[in-house]
């Protein structure tokens, strides 16, 4: 039934989106979380860079970022990301484009636990001498973080599925030789069966264990 797979690296490709939604999990989160620092920071120009960012990236469509990153970024600006080899610097841009889009979601989970951290302690902090960026660092962030695991992990499925935009631009991820297989094989229900299933095996087991992960670790108010 299934030797339609012969052939194909169905697990290497697999692999490939793992490592995007790895390294751009990482980034996202990072960058998120500075964009959060930035929305709620007392310097106007901060905040107000933080509020349009997010504004702006998440009403344009994935698909857009990705395609800017590839024909704006490399084709227009120069922008090789440190790669002489063309399939390098697409599956390093594609990781790009998703970080910058990912980013303003994880922003807005993050500063909605920033916005669950009761204001007497940042005063509290405030009072002790501590600076804006200590009294986030030190007091608010470790309790917000803890407030967003359910949202977060949310963000990470969609990240796992939103992976699969980067096959416009050529990443060989599993929605790009799914639709090679498409174009070759007979057996389109089950090579979207297959995929469908490879998805389920990524995600299911990512929000069970965050979400277990977020009521363990909330904070008792």
């Amino acid at each position: 039934m299934f030797d339609f797979l012969q052939g194909y690296d169905v697990l290497g490709a697999f692999w490939m989106t793992v490592k995007l939604t790895a390294l751009s999990a990482v980034g996202s989160l990072v960058w998120g979380t500075l964009l959060a620092a930035m929305r709620v920071s007392p310097v106007p120009l901060m905040r107000g860079f933080g509020t349009v960012y997010v504004n702006i990236v998440r009403n344009i469509p994935l698909t857009v970022i990705i395609l800017f990153t590839s024909l704006g970024l490399a084709d227009i600006f120069g922008v090789t990301m440190g790669a002489s080899d063309f399939k390098v610097q697409g599956f390093r841009l594609a990781v790009l484009g998703l970080i910058a889009y990912t980013a303003a979601f994880v922003c807005e989970a993050v500063r909605s636990g920033i916005n669950t951290v009761p204001l007497g302690q940042a005063e509290a902090a405030r009072a002790i001498g501590l600076s804006f960026s200590q009294t986030l660092r030190l007091v608010v962030l470790p309790q917000a973080f803890r407030a967003v695991i359910g949202p977060l992990a949310n963000v990470l499925i969609a990240l796992t599925k939103n992976t699969t935009v980067a096959a416009a631009i050529g990443v060989a991820e599993a929605a790009y030789l799914m639709k090679s297989m498409i174009e070759n094989e007979a057996q389109t229900l089950l090579i979207g069966a297959v995929f469908a299933l490879g998805f389920v095996v990524l995600t299911l087991p990512t929000g069970l264990i965050l979400g277990w992960l977020g009521k363990r670790l909330a904070v008792k108010r």
